[in-house]
């Protein structure tokens, strides 16, 4: 494409995909938006990071060539327009770039300017990892317990917007349709006649592939769990089938690699009392065996026979090297991500139990000011990393806030491009900075003697500490 607001480095190439694989050269254009608010503050101290931990990890041999682009309100205020299509066909073009928090544009048009970037470039994965830094200021006791990564579908669920306000022509269509063509369940709705409408879809495609990712992410690390967390109870034909769909996924592309939780239990059973019989056995997973009809009863002893015929792959505990399929009802797993922690390890939800899942967790680790974030297509390298809170205007080029989010970002790209010499260099300058008690307002004020600093001073400790 020829751009005419963009400029392209003259001395950097484009990164591609073959074979799945990203293909990195050493100069890699890397797209930019700086952010709204506090962004640009938040911007300058985070290249100077990203930049620093490149040229110590490989002595000048690689270097990022940055390439602005523009979105929000320096968008708007240079070519009057929220989301220029230069910046969309940059991303396209160059496939991994990074961005400031953004201004959701007031008085309609785009809802989200990052949902309509996820969008546009299908970045099916908001990936999370939530991790302590030790010395942070933390709400929970044991803060250092918590070390998960959340792997939330981006592009289905209620954020498809597909709603219905009450009062509008549509609003009367949609009802007409559900009561004539649905009265069943048009007669479950308490008061039908002052009701918005919103449309929840979930599809097979949708949960397979954020799933797939989510396993093979949790392999590729060496991760122990994958937790399906879903509100399966209620919703069963939404986030039941998530579940379910999750389920067969993991048992038809990883068999070898995995087991799930009722396996084990069933495996272990077994492991305890070569003797158990598959009645007993299925007694023993399923306390209500005993009241449940002879076909439920049955479908139970097909599932213990089923992981049964896993013996010679997963049997006299080589199932405890495998990597362990679970899952838990949302409301159950937010009180646990609280006083269980080391439960969880890899998440995998749909879009809004892991945007709840992801700020509360974020929360008890220091905040959503140094909690990172990425939006990714793994299957065409597409990624967006990106700060995970707001543009916090009342800040703006105060030289004030925290760059955490933004720099960690940076060391998630880091890691994404394969430089991860380069991205354990931030952690580690990160580690120190905050051991050292060397940090912004929002933790200074939490911290007994610590020395709070500016956000470009707070990038140039890190630095430091590398």
């Amino acid at each position: 494409m020829t751009y005419t607001l963009v400029k392209i480095p003259a001395d950097g190439k484009k990164i591609t995909i073959r074979d799945g694989k990203l293909q990195v050269p050493d100069n890699p254009i890397i797209p930019f938006v700086e952010g709204d608010g506090t962004g640009r503050d938040i911007w300058r101290a985070s290249q100077r990071v990203f930049d620093a931990a490149v040229e110590k990890a490989y002595g000048g041999k690689r270097k990022i060539h940055w390439m602005e682009v523009y979105a929000g309100e320096k968008a708007f205020k240079l070519f009057n327009t929220w989301l220029p299509d230069e910046t969309t066909e940059a991303f396209k073009e160059f496939l991994v770039g990074i961005k400031g928090p953004l201004t959701t544009p007031i008085g309609g048009g785009i809802r989200s300017l990052n949902v309509a970037l996820r969008k546009l470039l299908d970045l099916y994965v908001c990936q999370r990892p939530v991790r302590y830094f030790p010395g942070v200021p933390s709400p929970v006791k044991h803060p250092e317990y918590v070390d998960m990564v959340i792997f939330r579908e981006n592009t289905e669920d209620i954020y498809t917007g597909i709603e219905f306000q009450y009062g509008t022509e549509e609003n009367q269509k949609f009802k007409k349709l559900l009561q004539e063509a649905f009265p069943k369940e048009f007669g479950k709705i308490r008061f039908p006649e002052t009701a918005a409408f919103g449309v929840k879809p979930v599809s097979v495609e949708g949960t397979e592939r954020l799933v797939r990712a989510a396993i093979r992410w949790a392999l590729a690390n060496k991760r122990r769990s994958v937790n399906f967390v879903h509100k399966g109870n209620i919703m069963k034909f939404t986030e039941g089938a998530f579940k379910d769909w999750g389920y067969a996924l993991a048992k038809r592309e990883f068999r070898d690699q995995i087991v799930t939780e009722r396996e084990s239990w069933i495996l272990g059973n077994k492991e305890a009392n070569p003797d158990l019989t598959v009645e007993a056995n299925a007694r023993m997973i399923d306390p209500g065996y005993e009241m449940m009809p002879p076909d439920k009863q049955a479908e139970i002893r097909a599932e213990v026979e089923a992981a049964l015929a896993l013996w010679p792959t997963h049997g006299d505990g080589k199932w405890k090297s495998k990597l362990l399929i679970k899952d838990s009802i949302a409301d159950v797993t937010l009180q646990f991500v609280l006083i269980r922690p080391r439960d969880y390890d890899v998440i995998a939800t749909l879009n809004l139990n892991g945007d709840y899942l992801s700020d509360a967790l974020a929360a008890q680790v220091g905040g959503i000011g140094i909690a990172p974030g990425a939006n990714i297509n793994y299957e065409s390298g597409h990624a967006i990393f990106e700060a995970t809170h707001g543009t916090a205007p009342k800040y703006a080029d105060l030289d004030k806030v925290n760059p955490g989010s933004v720099i960690l970002s940076g060391e998630m790209m880091l890691r994404y491009l394969g430089w991860t010499e380069a991205a354990d260099l931030i952690i580690k300058g990160m580690e120190g900075a905050i051991a050292a008690k060397t940090v912004t307002y929002d933790f200074a004020r939490l911290m007994e003697g610590a020395t709070e600093v500016k956000c470009s001073e707070f990038g140039e400790a890190v630095i430091r500490h590398m």
